[in-house]
């Protein structure tokens, strides 16, 4: 584990989840998160549906395993608060429940690290809840139906509180990213709002005309 500590106010906590926005498009964080933007499309419909589906679920138990939905977690050390979707808590050596958290999403595993370093965070919360060690939790994706394991290595863990800072002094600038197109835009809720491919022709009309000046 890192020796970084951070040490947060309860009115300095952020939304767990904007870890994963900022790893996805720090302008997309910016927008939902300092201007307060958010829009709806078809992707994000059906991870709100999931996720609500999961949220109304009873607490359940399976043998040795007892799982608790719609977990309420906090960490002052990284400054932020949330819930996760899932937590399983599995009975280790006869009496002891070991945290394992889960995270439900739509689509299929990314490219990036956005939703693993979602996932650790939740179970950085936990562990400094619980004053617990939790090595691994899972996700689970909508489209393909499967979990996928995640360990919560040093370079995950170490990654996952560099973002939380970048969060942290991204809100308290107050400052939104300028637009930069990728492929990525095309399933983005926010593409009609945050439209990249007009600012960027906007922005290389402006230094154009600064040019010819």
């Amino acid at each position: 584990m890192t020796n970084k500590t951070y040490s947060y106010s309860e009115d300095d906590l952020i939304q767990l989840s904007s870890l994963q926005h900022i790893v996805f498009c720090p302008r997309q964080c910016a927008l939902i998160y300092i201007e307060q933007v958010w829009s709806e499309n078809l992707f994000t419909a059906e991870g709100r549906l999931m996720h609500d589906k999961v949220d109304t679920a009873n607490r359940e138990s399976r043998g040795k395993i007892r799982i608790e939905y719609g977990v309420p977690l906090r960490s002052l050390r990284l400054g932020l608060i949330g819930k996760a979707d899932v937590v399983e808590f599995h009975k280790r050596d006869g009496r002891m429940w070991q945290p394992f958290p889960v995270e439900y999403k739509r689509g299929k595993p990314k490219i990036d690290d956005s939703d693993k370093v979602q996932l650790c965070a939740q179970a950085i919360c936990l562990e400094e809840m619980l004053n617990v060690e939790i090595s691994e939790g899972a996700l689970f994706y909508g489209q393909t139906r499967r979990r996928e394991d995640v360990v919560f290595d040093n370079a995950l863990r170490m990654e996952t509180e560099e973002t939380a800072r970048k969060v942290h002094e991204l809100i308290a600038s107050g400052i939104t990213p300028k637009a930069e197109y990728s492929a990525k835009c095309k399933k983005c809720s926010l593409l009609e709002l945050c439209l990249p491919k007009v600012s960027r022709k906007a922005s290389k009309y402006l230094l154009t005309v600064i040019e010819e000046e």
